[in-house]
Order: structure tokens, then C-alpha cells, then sequence
């Protein structure tokens, strides 16, 4: 890991208030998987509390196509910016059931978030491993800390379920839904 990236691995540790918050996500990400979607979701929190929360809708029931940028993270994050509040965006912590994509990462980091937490590594389109340090210089001297596999076998369950179920062909077949199957 960098300078500017600190990755930290909780594995079975205890976690206090992060397992607290992951089970927040954690239910966002298990209302989804009912409504057949991909069971990601994620909580904002800051001082002790949920400020915003986010999941992908059934876009089925909605009749529109799936779109990409409506990932659990992005949809939290325009929830808390849309509330126009002085909290300071780089004391937000960002709680996500798998390990936001490149597209997530960016985002946050791009609108102030700093710390991040996560369940379940995506080992096909992950985005945390991205090399700040060799970017431009706006993304080089940024401090970003990450910790992984909060909950991890609470969230892995929920994408099992989700990669089981037949109906469900979003990334079947995919690295992620073979890797997630044969856990």
C-alpha cells in the first residue's frame, strides 16, 4: 500500500462500531436482493449517525434499463450532498456491502469522502487498489483510509443468494459470480 492509501484488513476482528454500520448497509444491500437486484448497499455515517443510505431500486418494477451509475454508493452520496449540510464531507465515512468500484471509489474521493469501509472484495472490478500516488498530482496527495471485510461473511451470503438465483443474470457467468460461488 502507499502513503496516500492506507488499506487495512480486519478479517474476523472485532469492530465495534463498524460491524454496527455494516449491518446498516448490510440491510440496504438485503432490501435490494428482494427486489432482485444486486445486493449492494451503503450508509453514510458521521458522528455516530446514518446521514444518508443508498441501494439500487427494482429497475424492472421501474421499467427503465439498468444504469450503472446508480450504484449503492453513488446513490448515498448524492443523498447526503443533496441535503446541503456544513458537515465536513472528509469526516463522513462511507459503509459499502462490497468494495466500491473504480466509479464509486473516484466519485467519493473526488466529492471529499476519506474514509471508506467495506464487506465483500470485488475481485473483478474493485477500485481501492487504484495507485493514487502514480495519478496527477490532485489524486497523488490525497489521504484515503480503507478498511475491508467488515462483515465480510454476512455480505458474501447475500451475494451467494443473489449469483444462485436464476432470474438474476446481472454479471452471470462473470468472474465475480464464478469467484462468489465457489466460496
Amino acid at each position: 500500500m502507499t502513503l496516500t492509501q492506507e488499506k487495512i484488513q480486519q478479517g474476523g476482528a472485532a469492530m465495534g462500531n463498524h460491524e454496527k454500520y455494516m449491518h446498516v448497509a448490510l440491510q440496504q444491500a438485503q432490501e435490494a436482493l428482494e427486489q432482485g437486484e444486486f445486493p449492494v448497499g451503503a450508509v453514510c455515517v458521521y458522528e455516530g449517525q446514518v446521514i444518508a443510505s443508498g441501494k439500487r431500486t427494482h429497475t424492472q418494477q421501474l421499467k427503465e434499463t439498468v444504469n450503472e451509475t446508480d450504484h449503492a454508493e453513488i446513490l448515498a452520496l448524492r443523498s447526503f450532498l443533496a441535503q446541503e449540510t456544513t458537515i465536513p464531507v472528509a469526516e463522513v465515512t462511507v459503509y459499502s456491502t462490497m468494495e466500491p468500484c473504480l466509479m464509486c471509489y473516484s466519485t467519493m474521493i473526488l466529492n471529499g469522502i476519506r474514509n471508506m469501509v467495506y464487506a465483500y472484495e470485488d475481485v473483478m472490478g474493485g477500485g481501492t487498489n487504484l495507485p493514487l500516488e502514480q495519478l496527477n498530482p490532485l489524486y497523488a496527495e490525497m489521504k484515503i483510509k480503507i478498511i475491508s471485510d467488515v462483515l465480510r461473511g454476512q455480505s458474501l451470503e447475500l451475494f451467494q443468494q443473489f449469483f444462485s438465483n436464476r432470474e438474476n443474470l446481472y454479471w452471470k457467468d462473470s468472474l465475480l459470480a464464478n469467484y462468489t460461488l465457489n466460496q
